[in-house]
């Protein structure tokens, strides 16, 4: 890592930190046209491995959009609008819930109960998955920038 790649790490941090705080964001695709596709999600940030990882299904605009260019944006703001931050960076997509205990499926358990904790009936949600045709987006983060919080 270089000095300039340390410097960049520290900068982004204050701005990564308010993925963790918040779980909802809007995730930017590109349309086929160049234009902006925006989709209200929620999300989980693992800032060990600097993803967003997002519960999508197989049929919506933003799917057919990043198989098409995984390039994307995250967009989040705290309450008060005035922290934001803005993650880029390429997605990659699981394979599609085909079978209740599929990998697939286990990622998105996984992912409910990092986001909402335990779910009531989990043989429910593992039905619900495959008849969805949900997938786990994950934005691998590769540059953040935005408007860190208010100084005291």
């Amino acid at each position: 890592m270089t000095a300039r790649d340390s410097d960049a790490l520290e900068r982004e941090a204050p701005l990564l930190r308010l993925l963790t705080e918040v779980d909802g964001g809007v995730l930017v695709t590109l349309k086929r046209d160049g234009r902006p596709q925006l989709s209200n999600v929620n999300h989980h940030y693992d800032p060990e491995e600097r993803i967003v990882r997002v519960s999508i299904t197989d049929d919506r605009a933003k799917t057919r959009n990043l198989r098409r260019d995984p390039r994307a944006s995250y967009h989040v703001t705290s309450p008060d609008r005035w922290t934001w931050t803005v993650a880029e960076g390429t997605a990659e997509l699981s394979e599609v819930a085909t079978d209740p205990h599929d990998p697939a499926v286990e990622e998105l358990i996984g992912l409910y109960r990092a986001v909402r904790g335990e779910h009531p009936d989990w043989d429910e949600y593992r039905a619900a998955m495959v008849a969805d045709r949900r997938l786990v987006m994950r934005l691998r983060v590769e540059r953040a920038y935005g408007q860190p919080g208010r100084r005291a």
